[in-house]
């Protein structure tokens, strides 16, 4: 990548192998035709042209490189392995198929993870391992996963944090509960549970949390305020942009700095909004903050 690559570090696009598997199952989360079913969220109707890659390519064409994740809130990484694996098997093939500008995050299954594959899939061409904000949501569980994450460090590959799936209701709620609701809740508590002991546990790991952490950085005067001491200013530590806008990555930047936030738009669910804190501030989220997360690693 050169110096003034534009770089999305967080989209979604499913290949055709992929959706077949989805297709194929009998229980959530499954493909029904285009109806997507999870066992904690409404139906949600997929519009196919959101997974043709050239299609998606032209909306943005100053993008020269765009990394895709397997979405966490279909709960695939918590799956019995056996139902696990032909997903991410189906997942990171089609991946490693896409056709520029696309590259793709790696995922594990989480309960019995195969570090040996995942160690050898983080030595090729993905850029990286995402892992569902629920597998760390407190310090024990943070320290649970590090093995996993582990891998990641040692390949010098970035972990992105990225929403999980989210329980069945007990009554009826908004269509976009979830995502404003349970999505941010998990982010917060993996921020918080990284806070708290990430950086003792993964010396040189690089980090991000997909849609501001859910603003979590922001509460860090009540952490002071509660006992919980000052904030620490950790720079492979970052947050990308998703479903943000001006005022909420204006709070961010106030409290993280402008070399913690990276793009990413989570297409085809959110679009990237310009913050307009000025020229320098969005190279630096485009160009240059993408590159020191992604540092070393190439396409």
């Amino acid at each position: 990548m050169s110096e003034h690559c534009v770089t999305d570090i967080h989209q979604h696009l499913w290949p055709t192998a992929f959706i077949e598997e989805l297709r194929g199952r009998t229980r959530p989360p499954l493909l029904d035709g285009w109806t997507l079913r999870l066992a904690g969220e409404p139906p949600y109707e997929v519009v196919p042209e959101d997974h043709d890659p050239v299609l998606r390519a032209r909306l943005d064409p100053d993008v020269r490189r765009i990394a895709v994740s397997l979405s966490s809130p279909l709960g695939i990484e918590l799956l019995p392995p056996d139902e696990a694996a032909p997903l991410l098997d189906a997942w990171h093939a089609g991946v490693l198929d896409l056709p520029e500008p696309f590259w793709g995050w790696a995922s594990v299954q989480l309960t019995e993870p195969d570090l040996d594959t995942l160690s050898a899939l983080l030595a090729g061409d993905l850029v990286g391992l995402q892992v569902p904000a629920t597998a760390l949501v407190t310090p024990r569980a943070l320290e649970r996963l590090a093995p996993v994450l582990a891998i990641a460090e040692a390949a010098d590959k970035p972990v992105l944090v990225h929403p999980g799936p989210e329980p069945a209701a007990a009554e009826s709620l908004p269509p976009w509960w979830p995502a404003v609701v349970g999505y941010t809740g998990q982010l917060q508590a993996a921020w918080w549970a990284w806070h708290t002991a990430g950086r003792a546990l993964l010396p040189r790991l690089r980090i991000c949390f997909a849609a501001a952490a859910g603003l979590a950085p922001v509460h860090h005067e009540r952490l002071a305020m509660r006992g919980g001491g000052p904030l620490t200013l950790d720079q492979a530590v970052f947050v990308d942009t998703s479903s943000y806008g001006r005022q909420a990555l204006d709070a961010v930047v106030r409290v993280l700095g402008i070399d913690a936030l990276v793009l990413g738009s989570d297409r085809p669910y959110a679009t990237w909004t310009d913050p307009h804190l000025g020229a320098a501030a969005e190279f630096a989220v485009r160009v240059s903050n993408p590159l020191h997360l992604l540092e070393g690693v190439r396409p």
